[in-house]
């Protein structure tokens, strides 16, 4: 069910969303060669707890999350976990997803970061991942169907000769960390739910520079590419409203970052 947020709780939302930009920027800042995602994770627990919020992720799911970032490195698609042995390498690149609850409403993002110097390649699919975001974001206004957002993130990745992975969704965002509806990053313009002012949505393109088939590791978490080749992540949480769409998980709402 479909439940669009009142203005009380769309502060809560942008409060938790607060907390997420920040953390996003400072790990960010934070990533270079020889640093392991464990150091990441350290910071980004310290940050939510520190301003008085909870790490979304930890603890979530069966087996439970062991950490309060996901962080995927080069094939890994989503869902890595954080480890003191997993330590960054010159020439890969890392994608750090992120939630935050406070008062009781989550906020969720997340950006990929070019470890050191990389090839064009890959700041290439950093670069149309991020711009999938964004174009889909231009869709939105109410009225619009969810299938307009999913149709223009595949229509862009595809003309880029990537795979857009279909296994894994964006979704509503709130008082948990996911709710309906689900926001695939495919589909037909016109199809799916229609966008309405209260709507709170993470939409979070996932982009293959090969196939767009994926699969589980064994640890139950970590999600990779088939074919091997990098993977990049991109994900905001947004409000519809009657002006149109306000991002809750960038430094100044609404800015690109």
């Amino acid at each position: 069910m479909i439940q669009l947020k009142s203005a009380a709780e769309i502060a809560k939302i942008t409060a938790s969303g607060a907390i997420v930009a920040r953390v996003l920027d400072t790990v960010g800042q934070l990533v270079r060669p020889g640093v392991s995602t464990a150091e990441l994770d350290a910071v980004a627990h310290a940050i939510i707890t520190d301003a008085g919020a909870s790490p979304s992720f930890l603890g979530y799911g069966q087996p439970p999350f062991p950490g309060a970032i996901c962080a995927s490195i080069d094939h890994e698609v989503v869902h890595g976990i954080p480890s003191p042995n997993r330590i960054l390498q010159e020439g890969s690149l890392i994608s750090i997803d992120v939630g935050a609850c406070l008062d009781g409403y989550h906020a969720d993002a997340a950006r990929t970061f070019a470890v050191g110097k990389v090839s064009a390649s890959l700041l290439q699919l950093i670069k149309v991942t991020e711009e999938c975001f964004w174009r889909a974001l231009a869709k939105v206004r109410p009225g619009a169907r969810v299938g307009d957002l999913g149709s223009e993130i595949q229509r862009y990745a595809e003309s880029h000769g990537y795979g857009v992975v279909r296994e894994l969704t964006g979704h509503g965002i709130g008082r948990n960390l996911h709710e309906s509806p689900d926001l695939p990053n495919y589909g037909r313009s016109g199809r799916g739910p229609r966008l309405e002012p209260g709507l709170v949505l993470a939409m979070e393109p996932m982009i293959n520079m090969g196939t767009r088939h994926v699969k589980m590791q064994d640890d139950g978490w970590t999600i990779v590419t088939a074919d091997g080749l990098a993977s990049a992540h991109y994900e905001n949480t947004f409000v519809v409203t009657d002006q149109g769409p306000v991002v809750l998980t960038v430094p100044s709402s609404g800015t690109r970052q």
